[in-house]
């Protein structure tokens, strides 16, 4: 098992250089760049010219991804000893913003804020996870269950009700069924407020930036109830394709174990129903559910980008579309590993369980 995981630690490195190559070249396909973004429609152009110089986005491209990686101080120094290399007169650059790069843990600064993506990061980056954590701990309460009592009751209105009902989760638009729960529940119903994480007249100690820990920390139960009224409505939105997914595929896993000899050996020795359905049948047809909870939660934590749009929660995901919105190279690089990054950790979670599900899988 040992060996297992650090062979597969070691391929996250080839596979995460993979994604940094690729993500640079396709946000410098976008049409236009920072410089432009900045500016209005009308200025001059030696302005744009002179924000590209300072950017340093004037530089062929391979010299810009080798500061993303390096960062500038080592770009400027290695460019430095190539120059005295091959007899070409050079003068290393002082540089006053050193930027250390990917590979020595620095994500850079965003071009818009100017403040870094770490600390954007860490303000930002809970939100996400707090969402992503309720919508599928939502989809799991409920599409698990929901799977397995079709899967026992197969071909019965209940199975035919709950089978239509997670078609409909699947095929619905997140955007439209967002905006008509929030519109129910928060403007016709005024059962929850209207967007944002917490309300404007909430006082809440900052400790961790999850809300949900930091309320049960400093014991703000009134912040408490505040944050989980503002969550629920996201987070049951959010939920609704993996809980769909999880029903289908947790009914056909169900209905497959069910067949089994084993089964029918553990009814014929007179065991219960709940005993055979949960320890035996549900047991064996958890793999592939499990699976599916792997690639859910990664694409959860990746920030859904319409659901934070539609209610206004400033996640990693509404601080994406903004900095495409806007060119900020940096954020749309940094993030895109970050994200990278937890599929490939949830993944490899995800394959460790595995063992411990069904202890007949060994890794060697």
């Amino acid at each position: 098992m040992t060996r297992y995981i650090i062979r597969r630690l070691i391929a996250m490195i080839p596979t995460l250089v993979g994604v940094s190559i690729i993500v640079f070249l396709f946000v410098h396909l976008i049409p236009g760049d920072p410089a432009t973004s900045m500016l209005r429609e009308n200025a001059p152009a030696e302005v744009a010219e002179r924000i590209r110089e300072e950017l340093g986005l004037n530089k062929p491209l391979y010299e810009q991804y080798i500061i993303y990686m390096l960062g500038n101080d080592t770009a400027a120094q290695a460019e430095y000893a190539v120059a005295r290399l091959v007899g070409r007169p050079a003068e290393l650059p002082v540089i006053k913003n050193p930027y250390r790069g990917i590979l020595r843990g620095d994500l850079g600064r965003s071009l818009v804020t100017r403040d870094t993506i770490v600390s954007e990061l860490r303000q930002r980056f809970p939100a996400t996870v707090e969402l992503a954590v309720a919508a599928i701990l939502v989809a799991i309460s409920v599409g698990i269950p929901a799977g397995i009592i079709s899967a026992i009751r197969r071909n019965s209105p209940v199975d035919t009700a709950s089978m239509l009902i997670s078609l409909i989760g699947v095929s619905m638009p997140i955007y439209w069924l967002g905006m008509m729960a929030l519109m129910l529940f928060a403007v016709i119903l005024h059962w929850v407020p209207v967007g944002t994480r917490l309300g404007v007249d909430v006082d809440l100690q900052h400790v961790t930036n999850f809300y949900l820990l930091d309320s049960l920390i400093t014991r703000n139960w009134k912040a408490l109830a505040d944050v989980l009224q503002h969550l629920i409505v996201p987070a049951c939105v959010l939920g609704t394709v993996p809980m769909a997914i999880m029903a289908r595929m947790t009914r056909s896993s169900m209905l497959e174990a069910l067949n089994q000899d084993y089964i029918r050996t553990a009814h014929a020795k007179g065991l219960r129903e709940r005993v055979v359905v949960l320890r035996h049948a549900l047991k064996n047809a958890l793999l592939p559910v499990i699976t599916i909870i792997g690639l859910e939660t990664g694409f959860l934590f990746s920030g859904a980008i319409l659901t934070e749009s539609i209610f206004a929660w400033p996640g990693v995901g509404r601080w994406m579309y903004e900095s495409i919105i806007y060119r900020d190279y940096p954020v749309i690089q940094g993030v895109t590993l970050m994200i990278a990054t937890i599929f490939v950790v949830v993944n490899l979670l995800v394959d460790l369980s595995y063992a411990v599900i069904d202890p007949r899988i060994r890794y060697q």
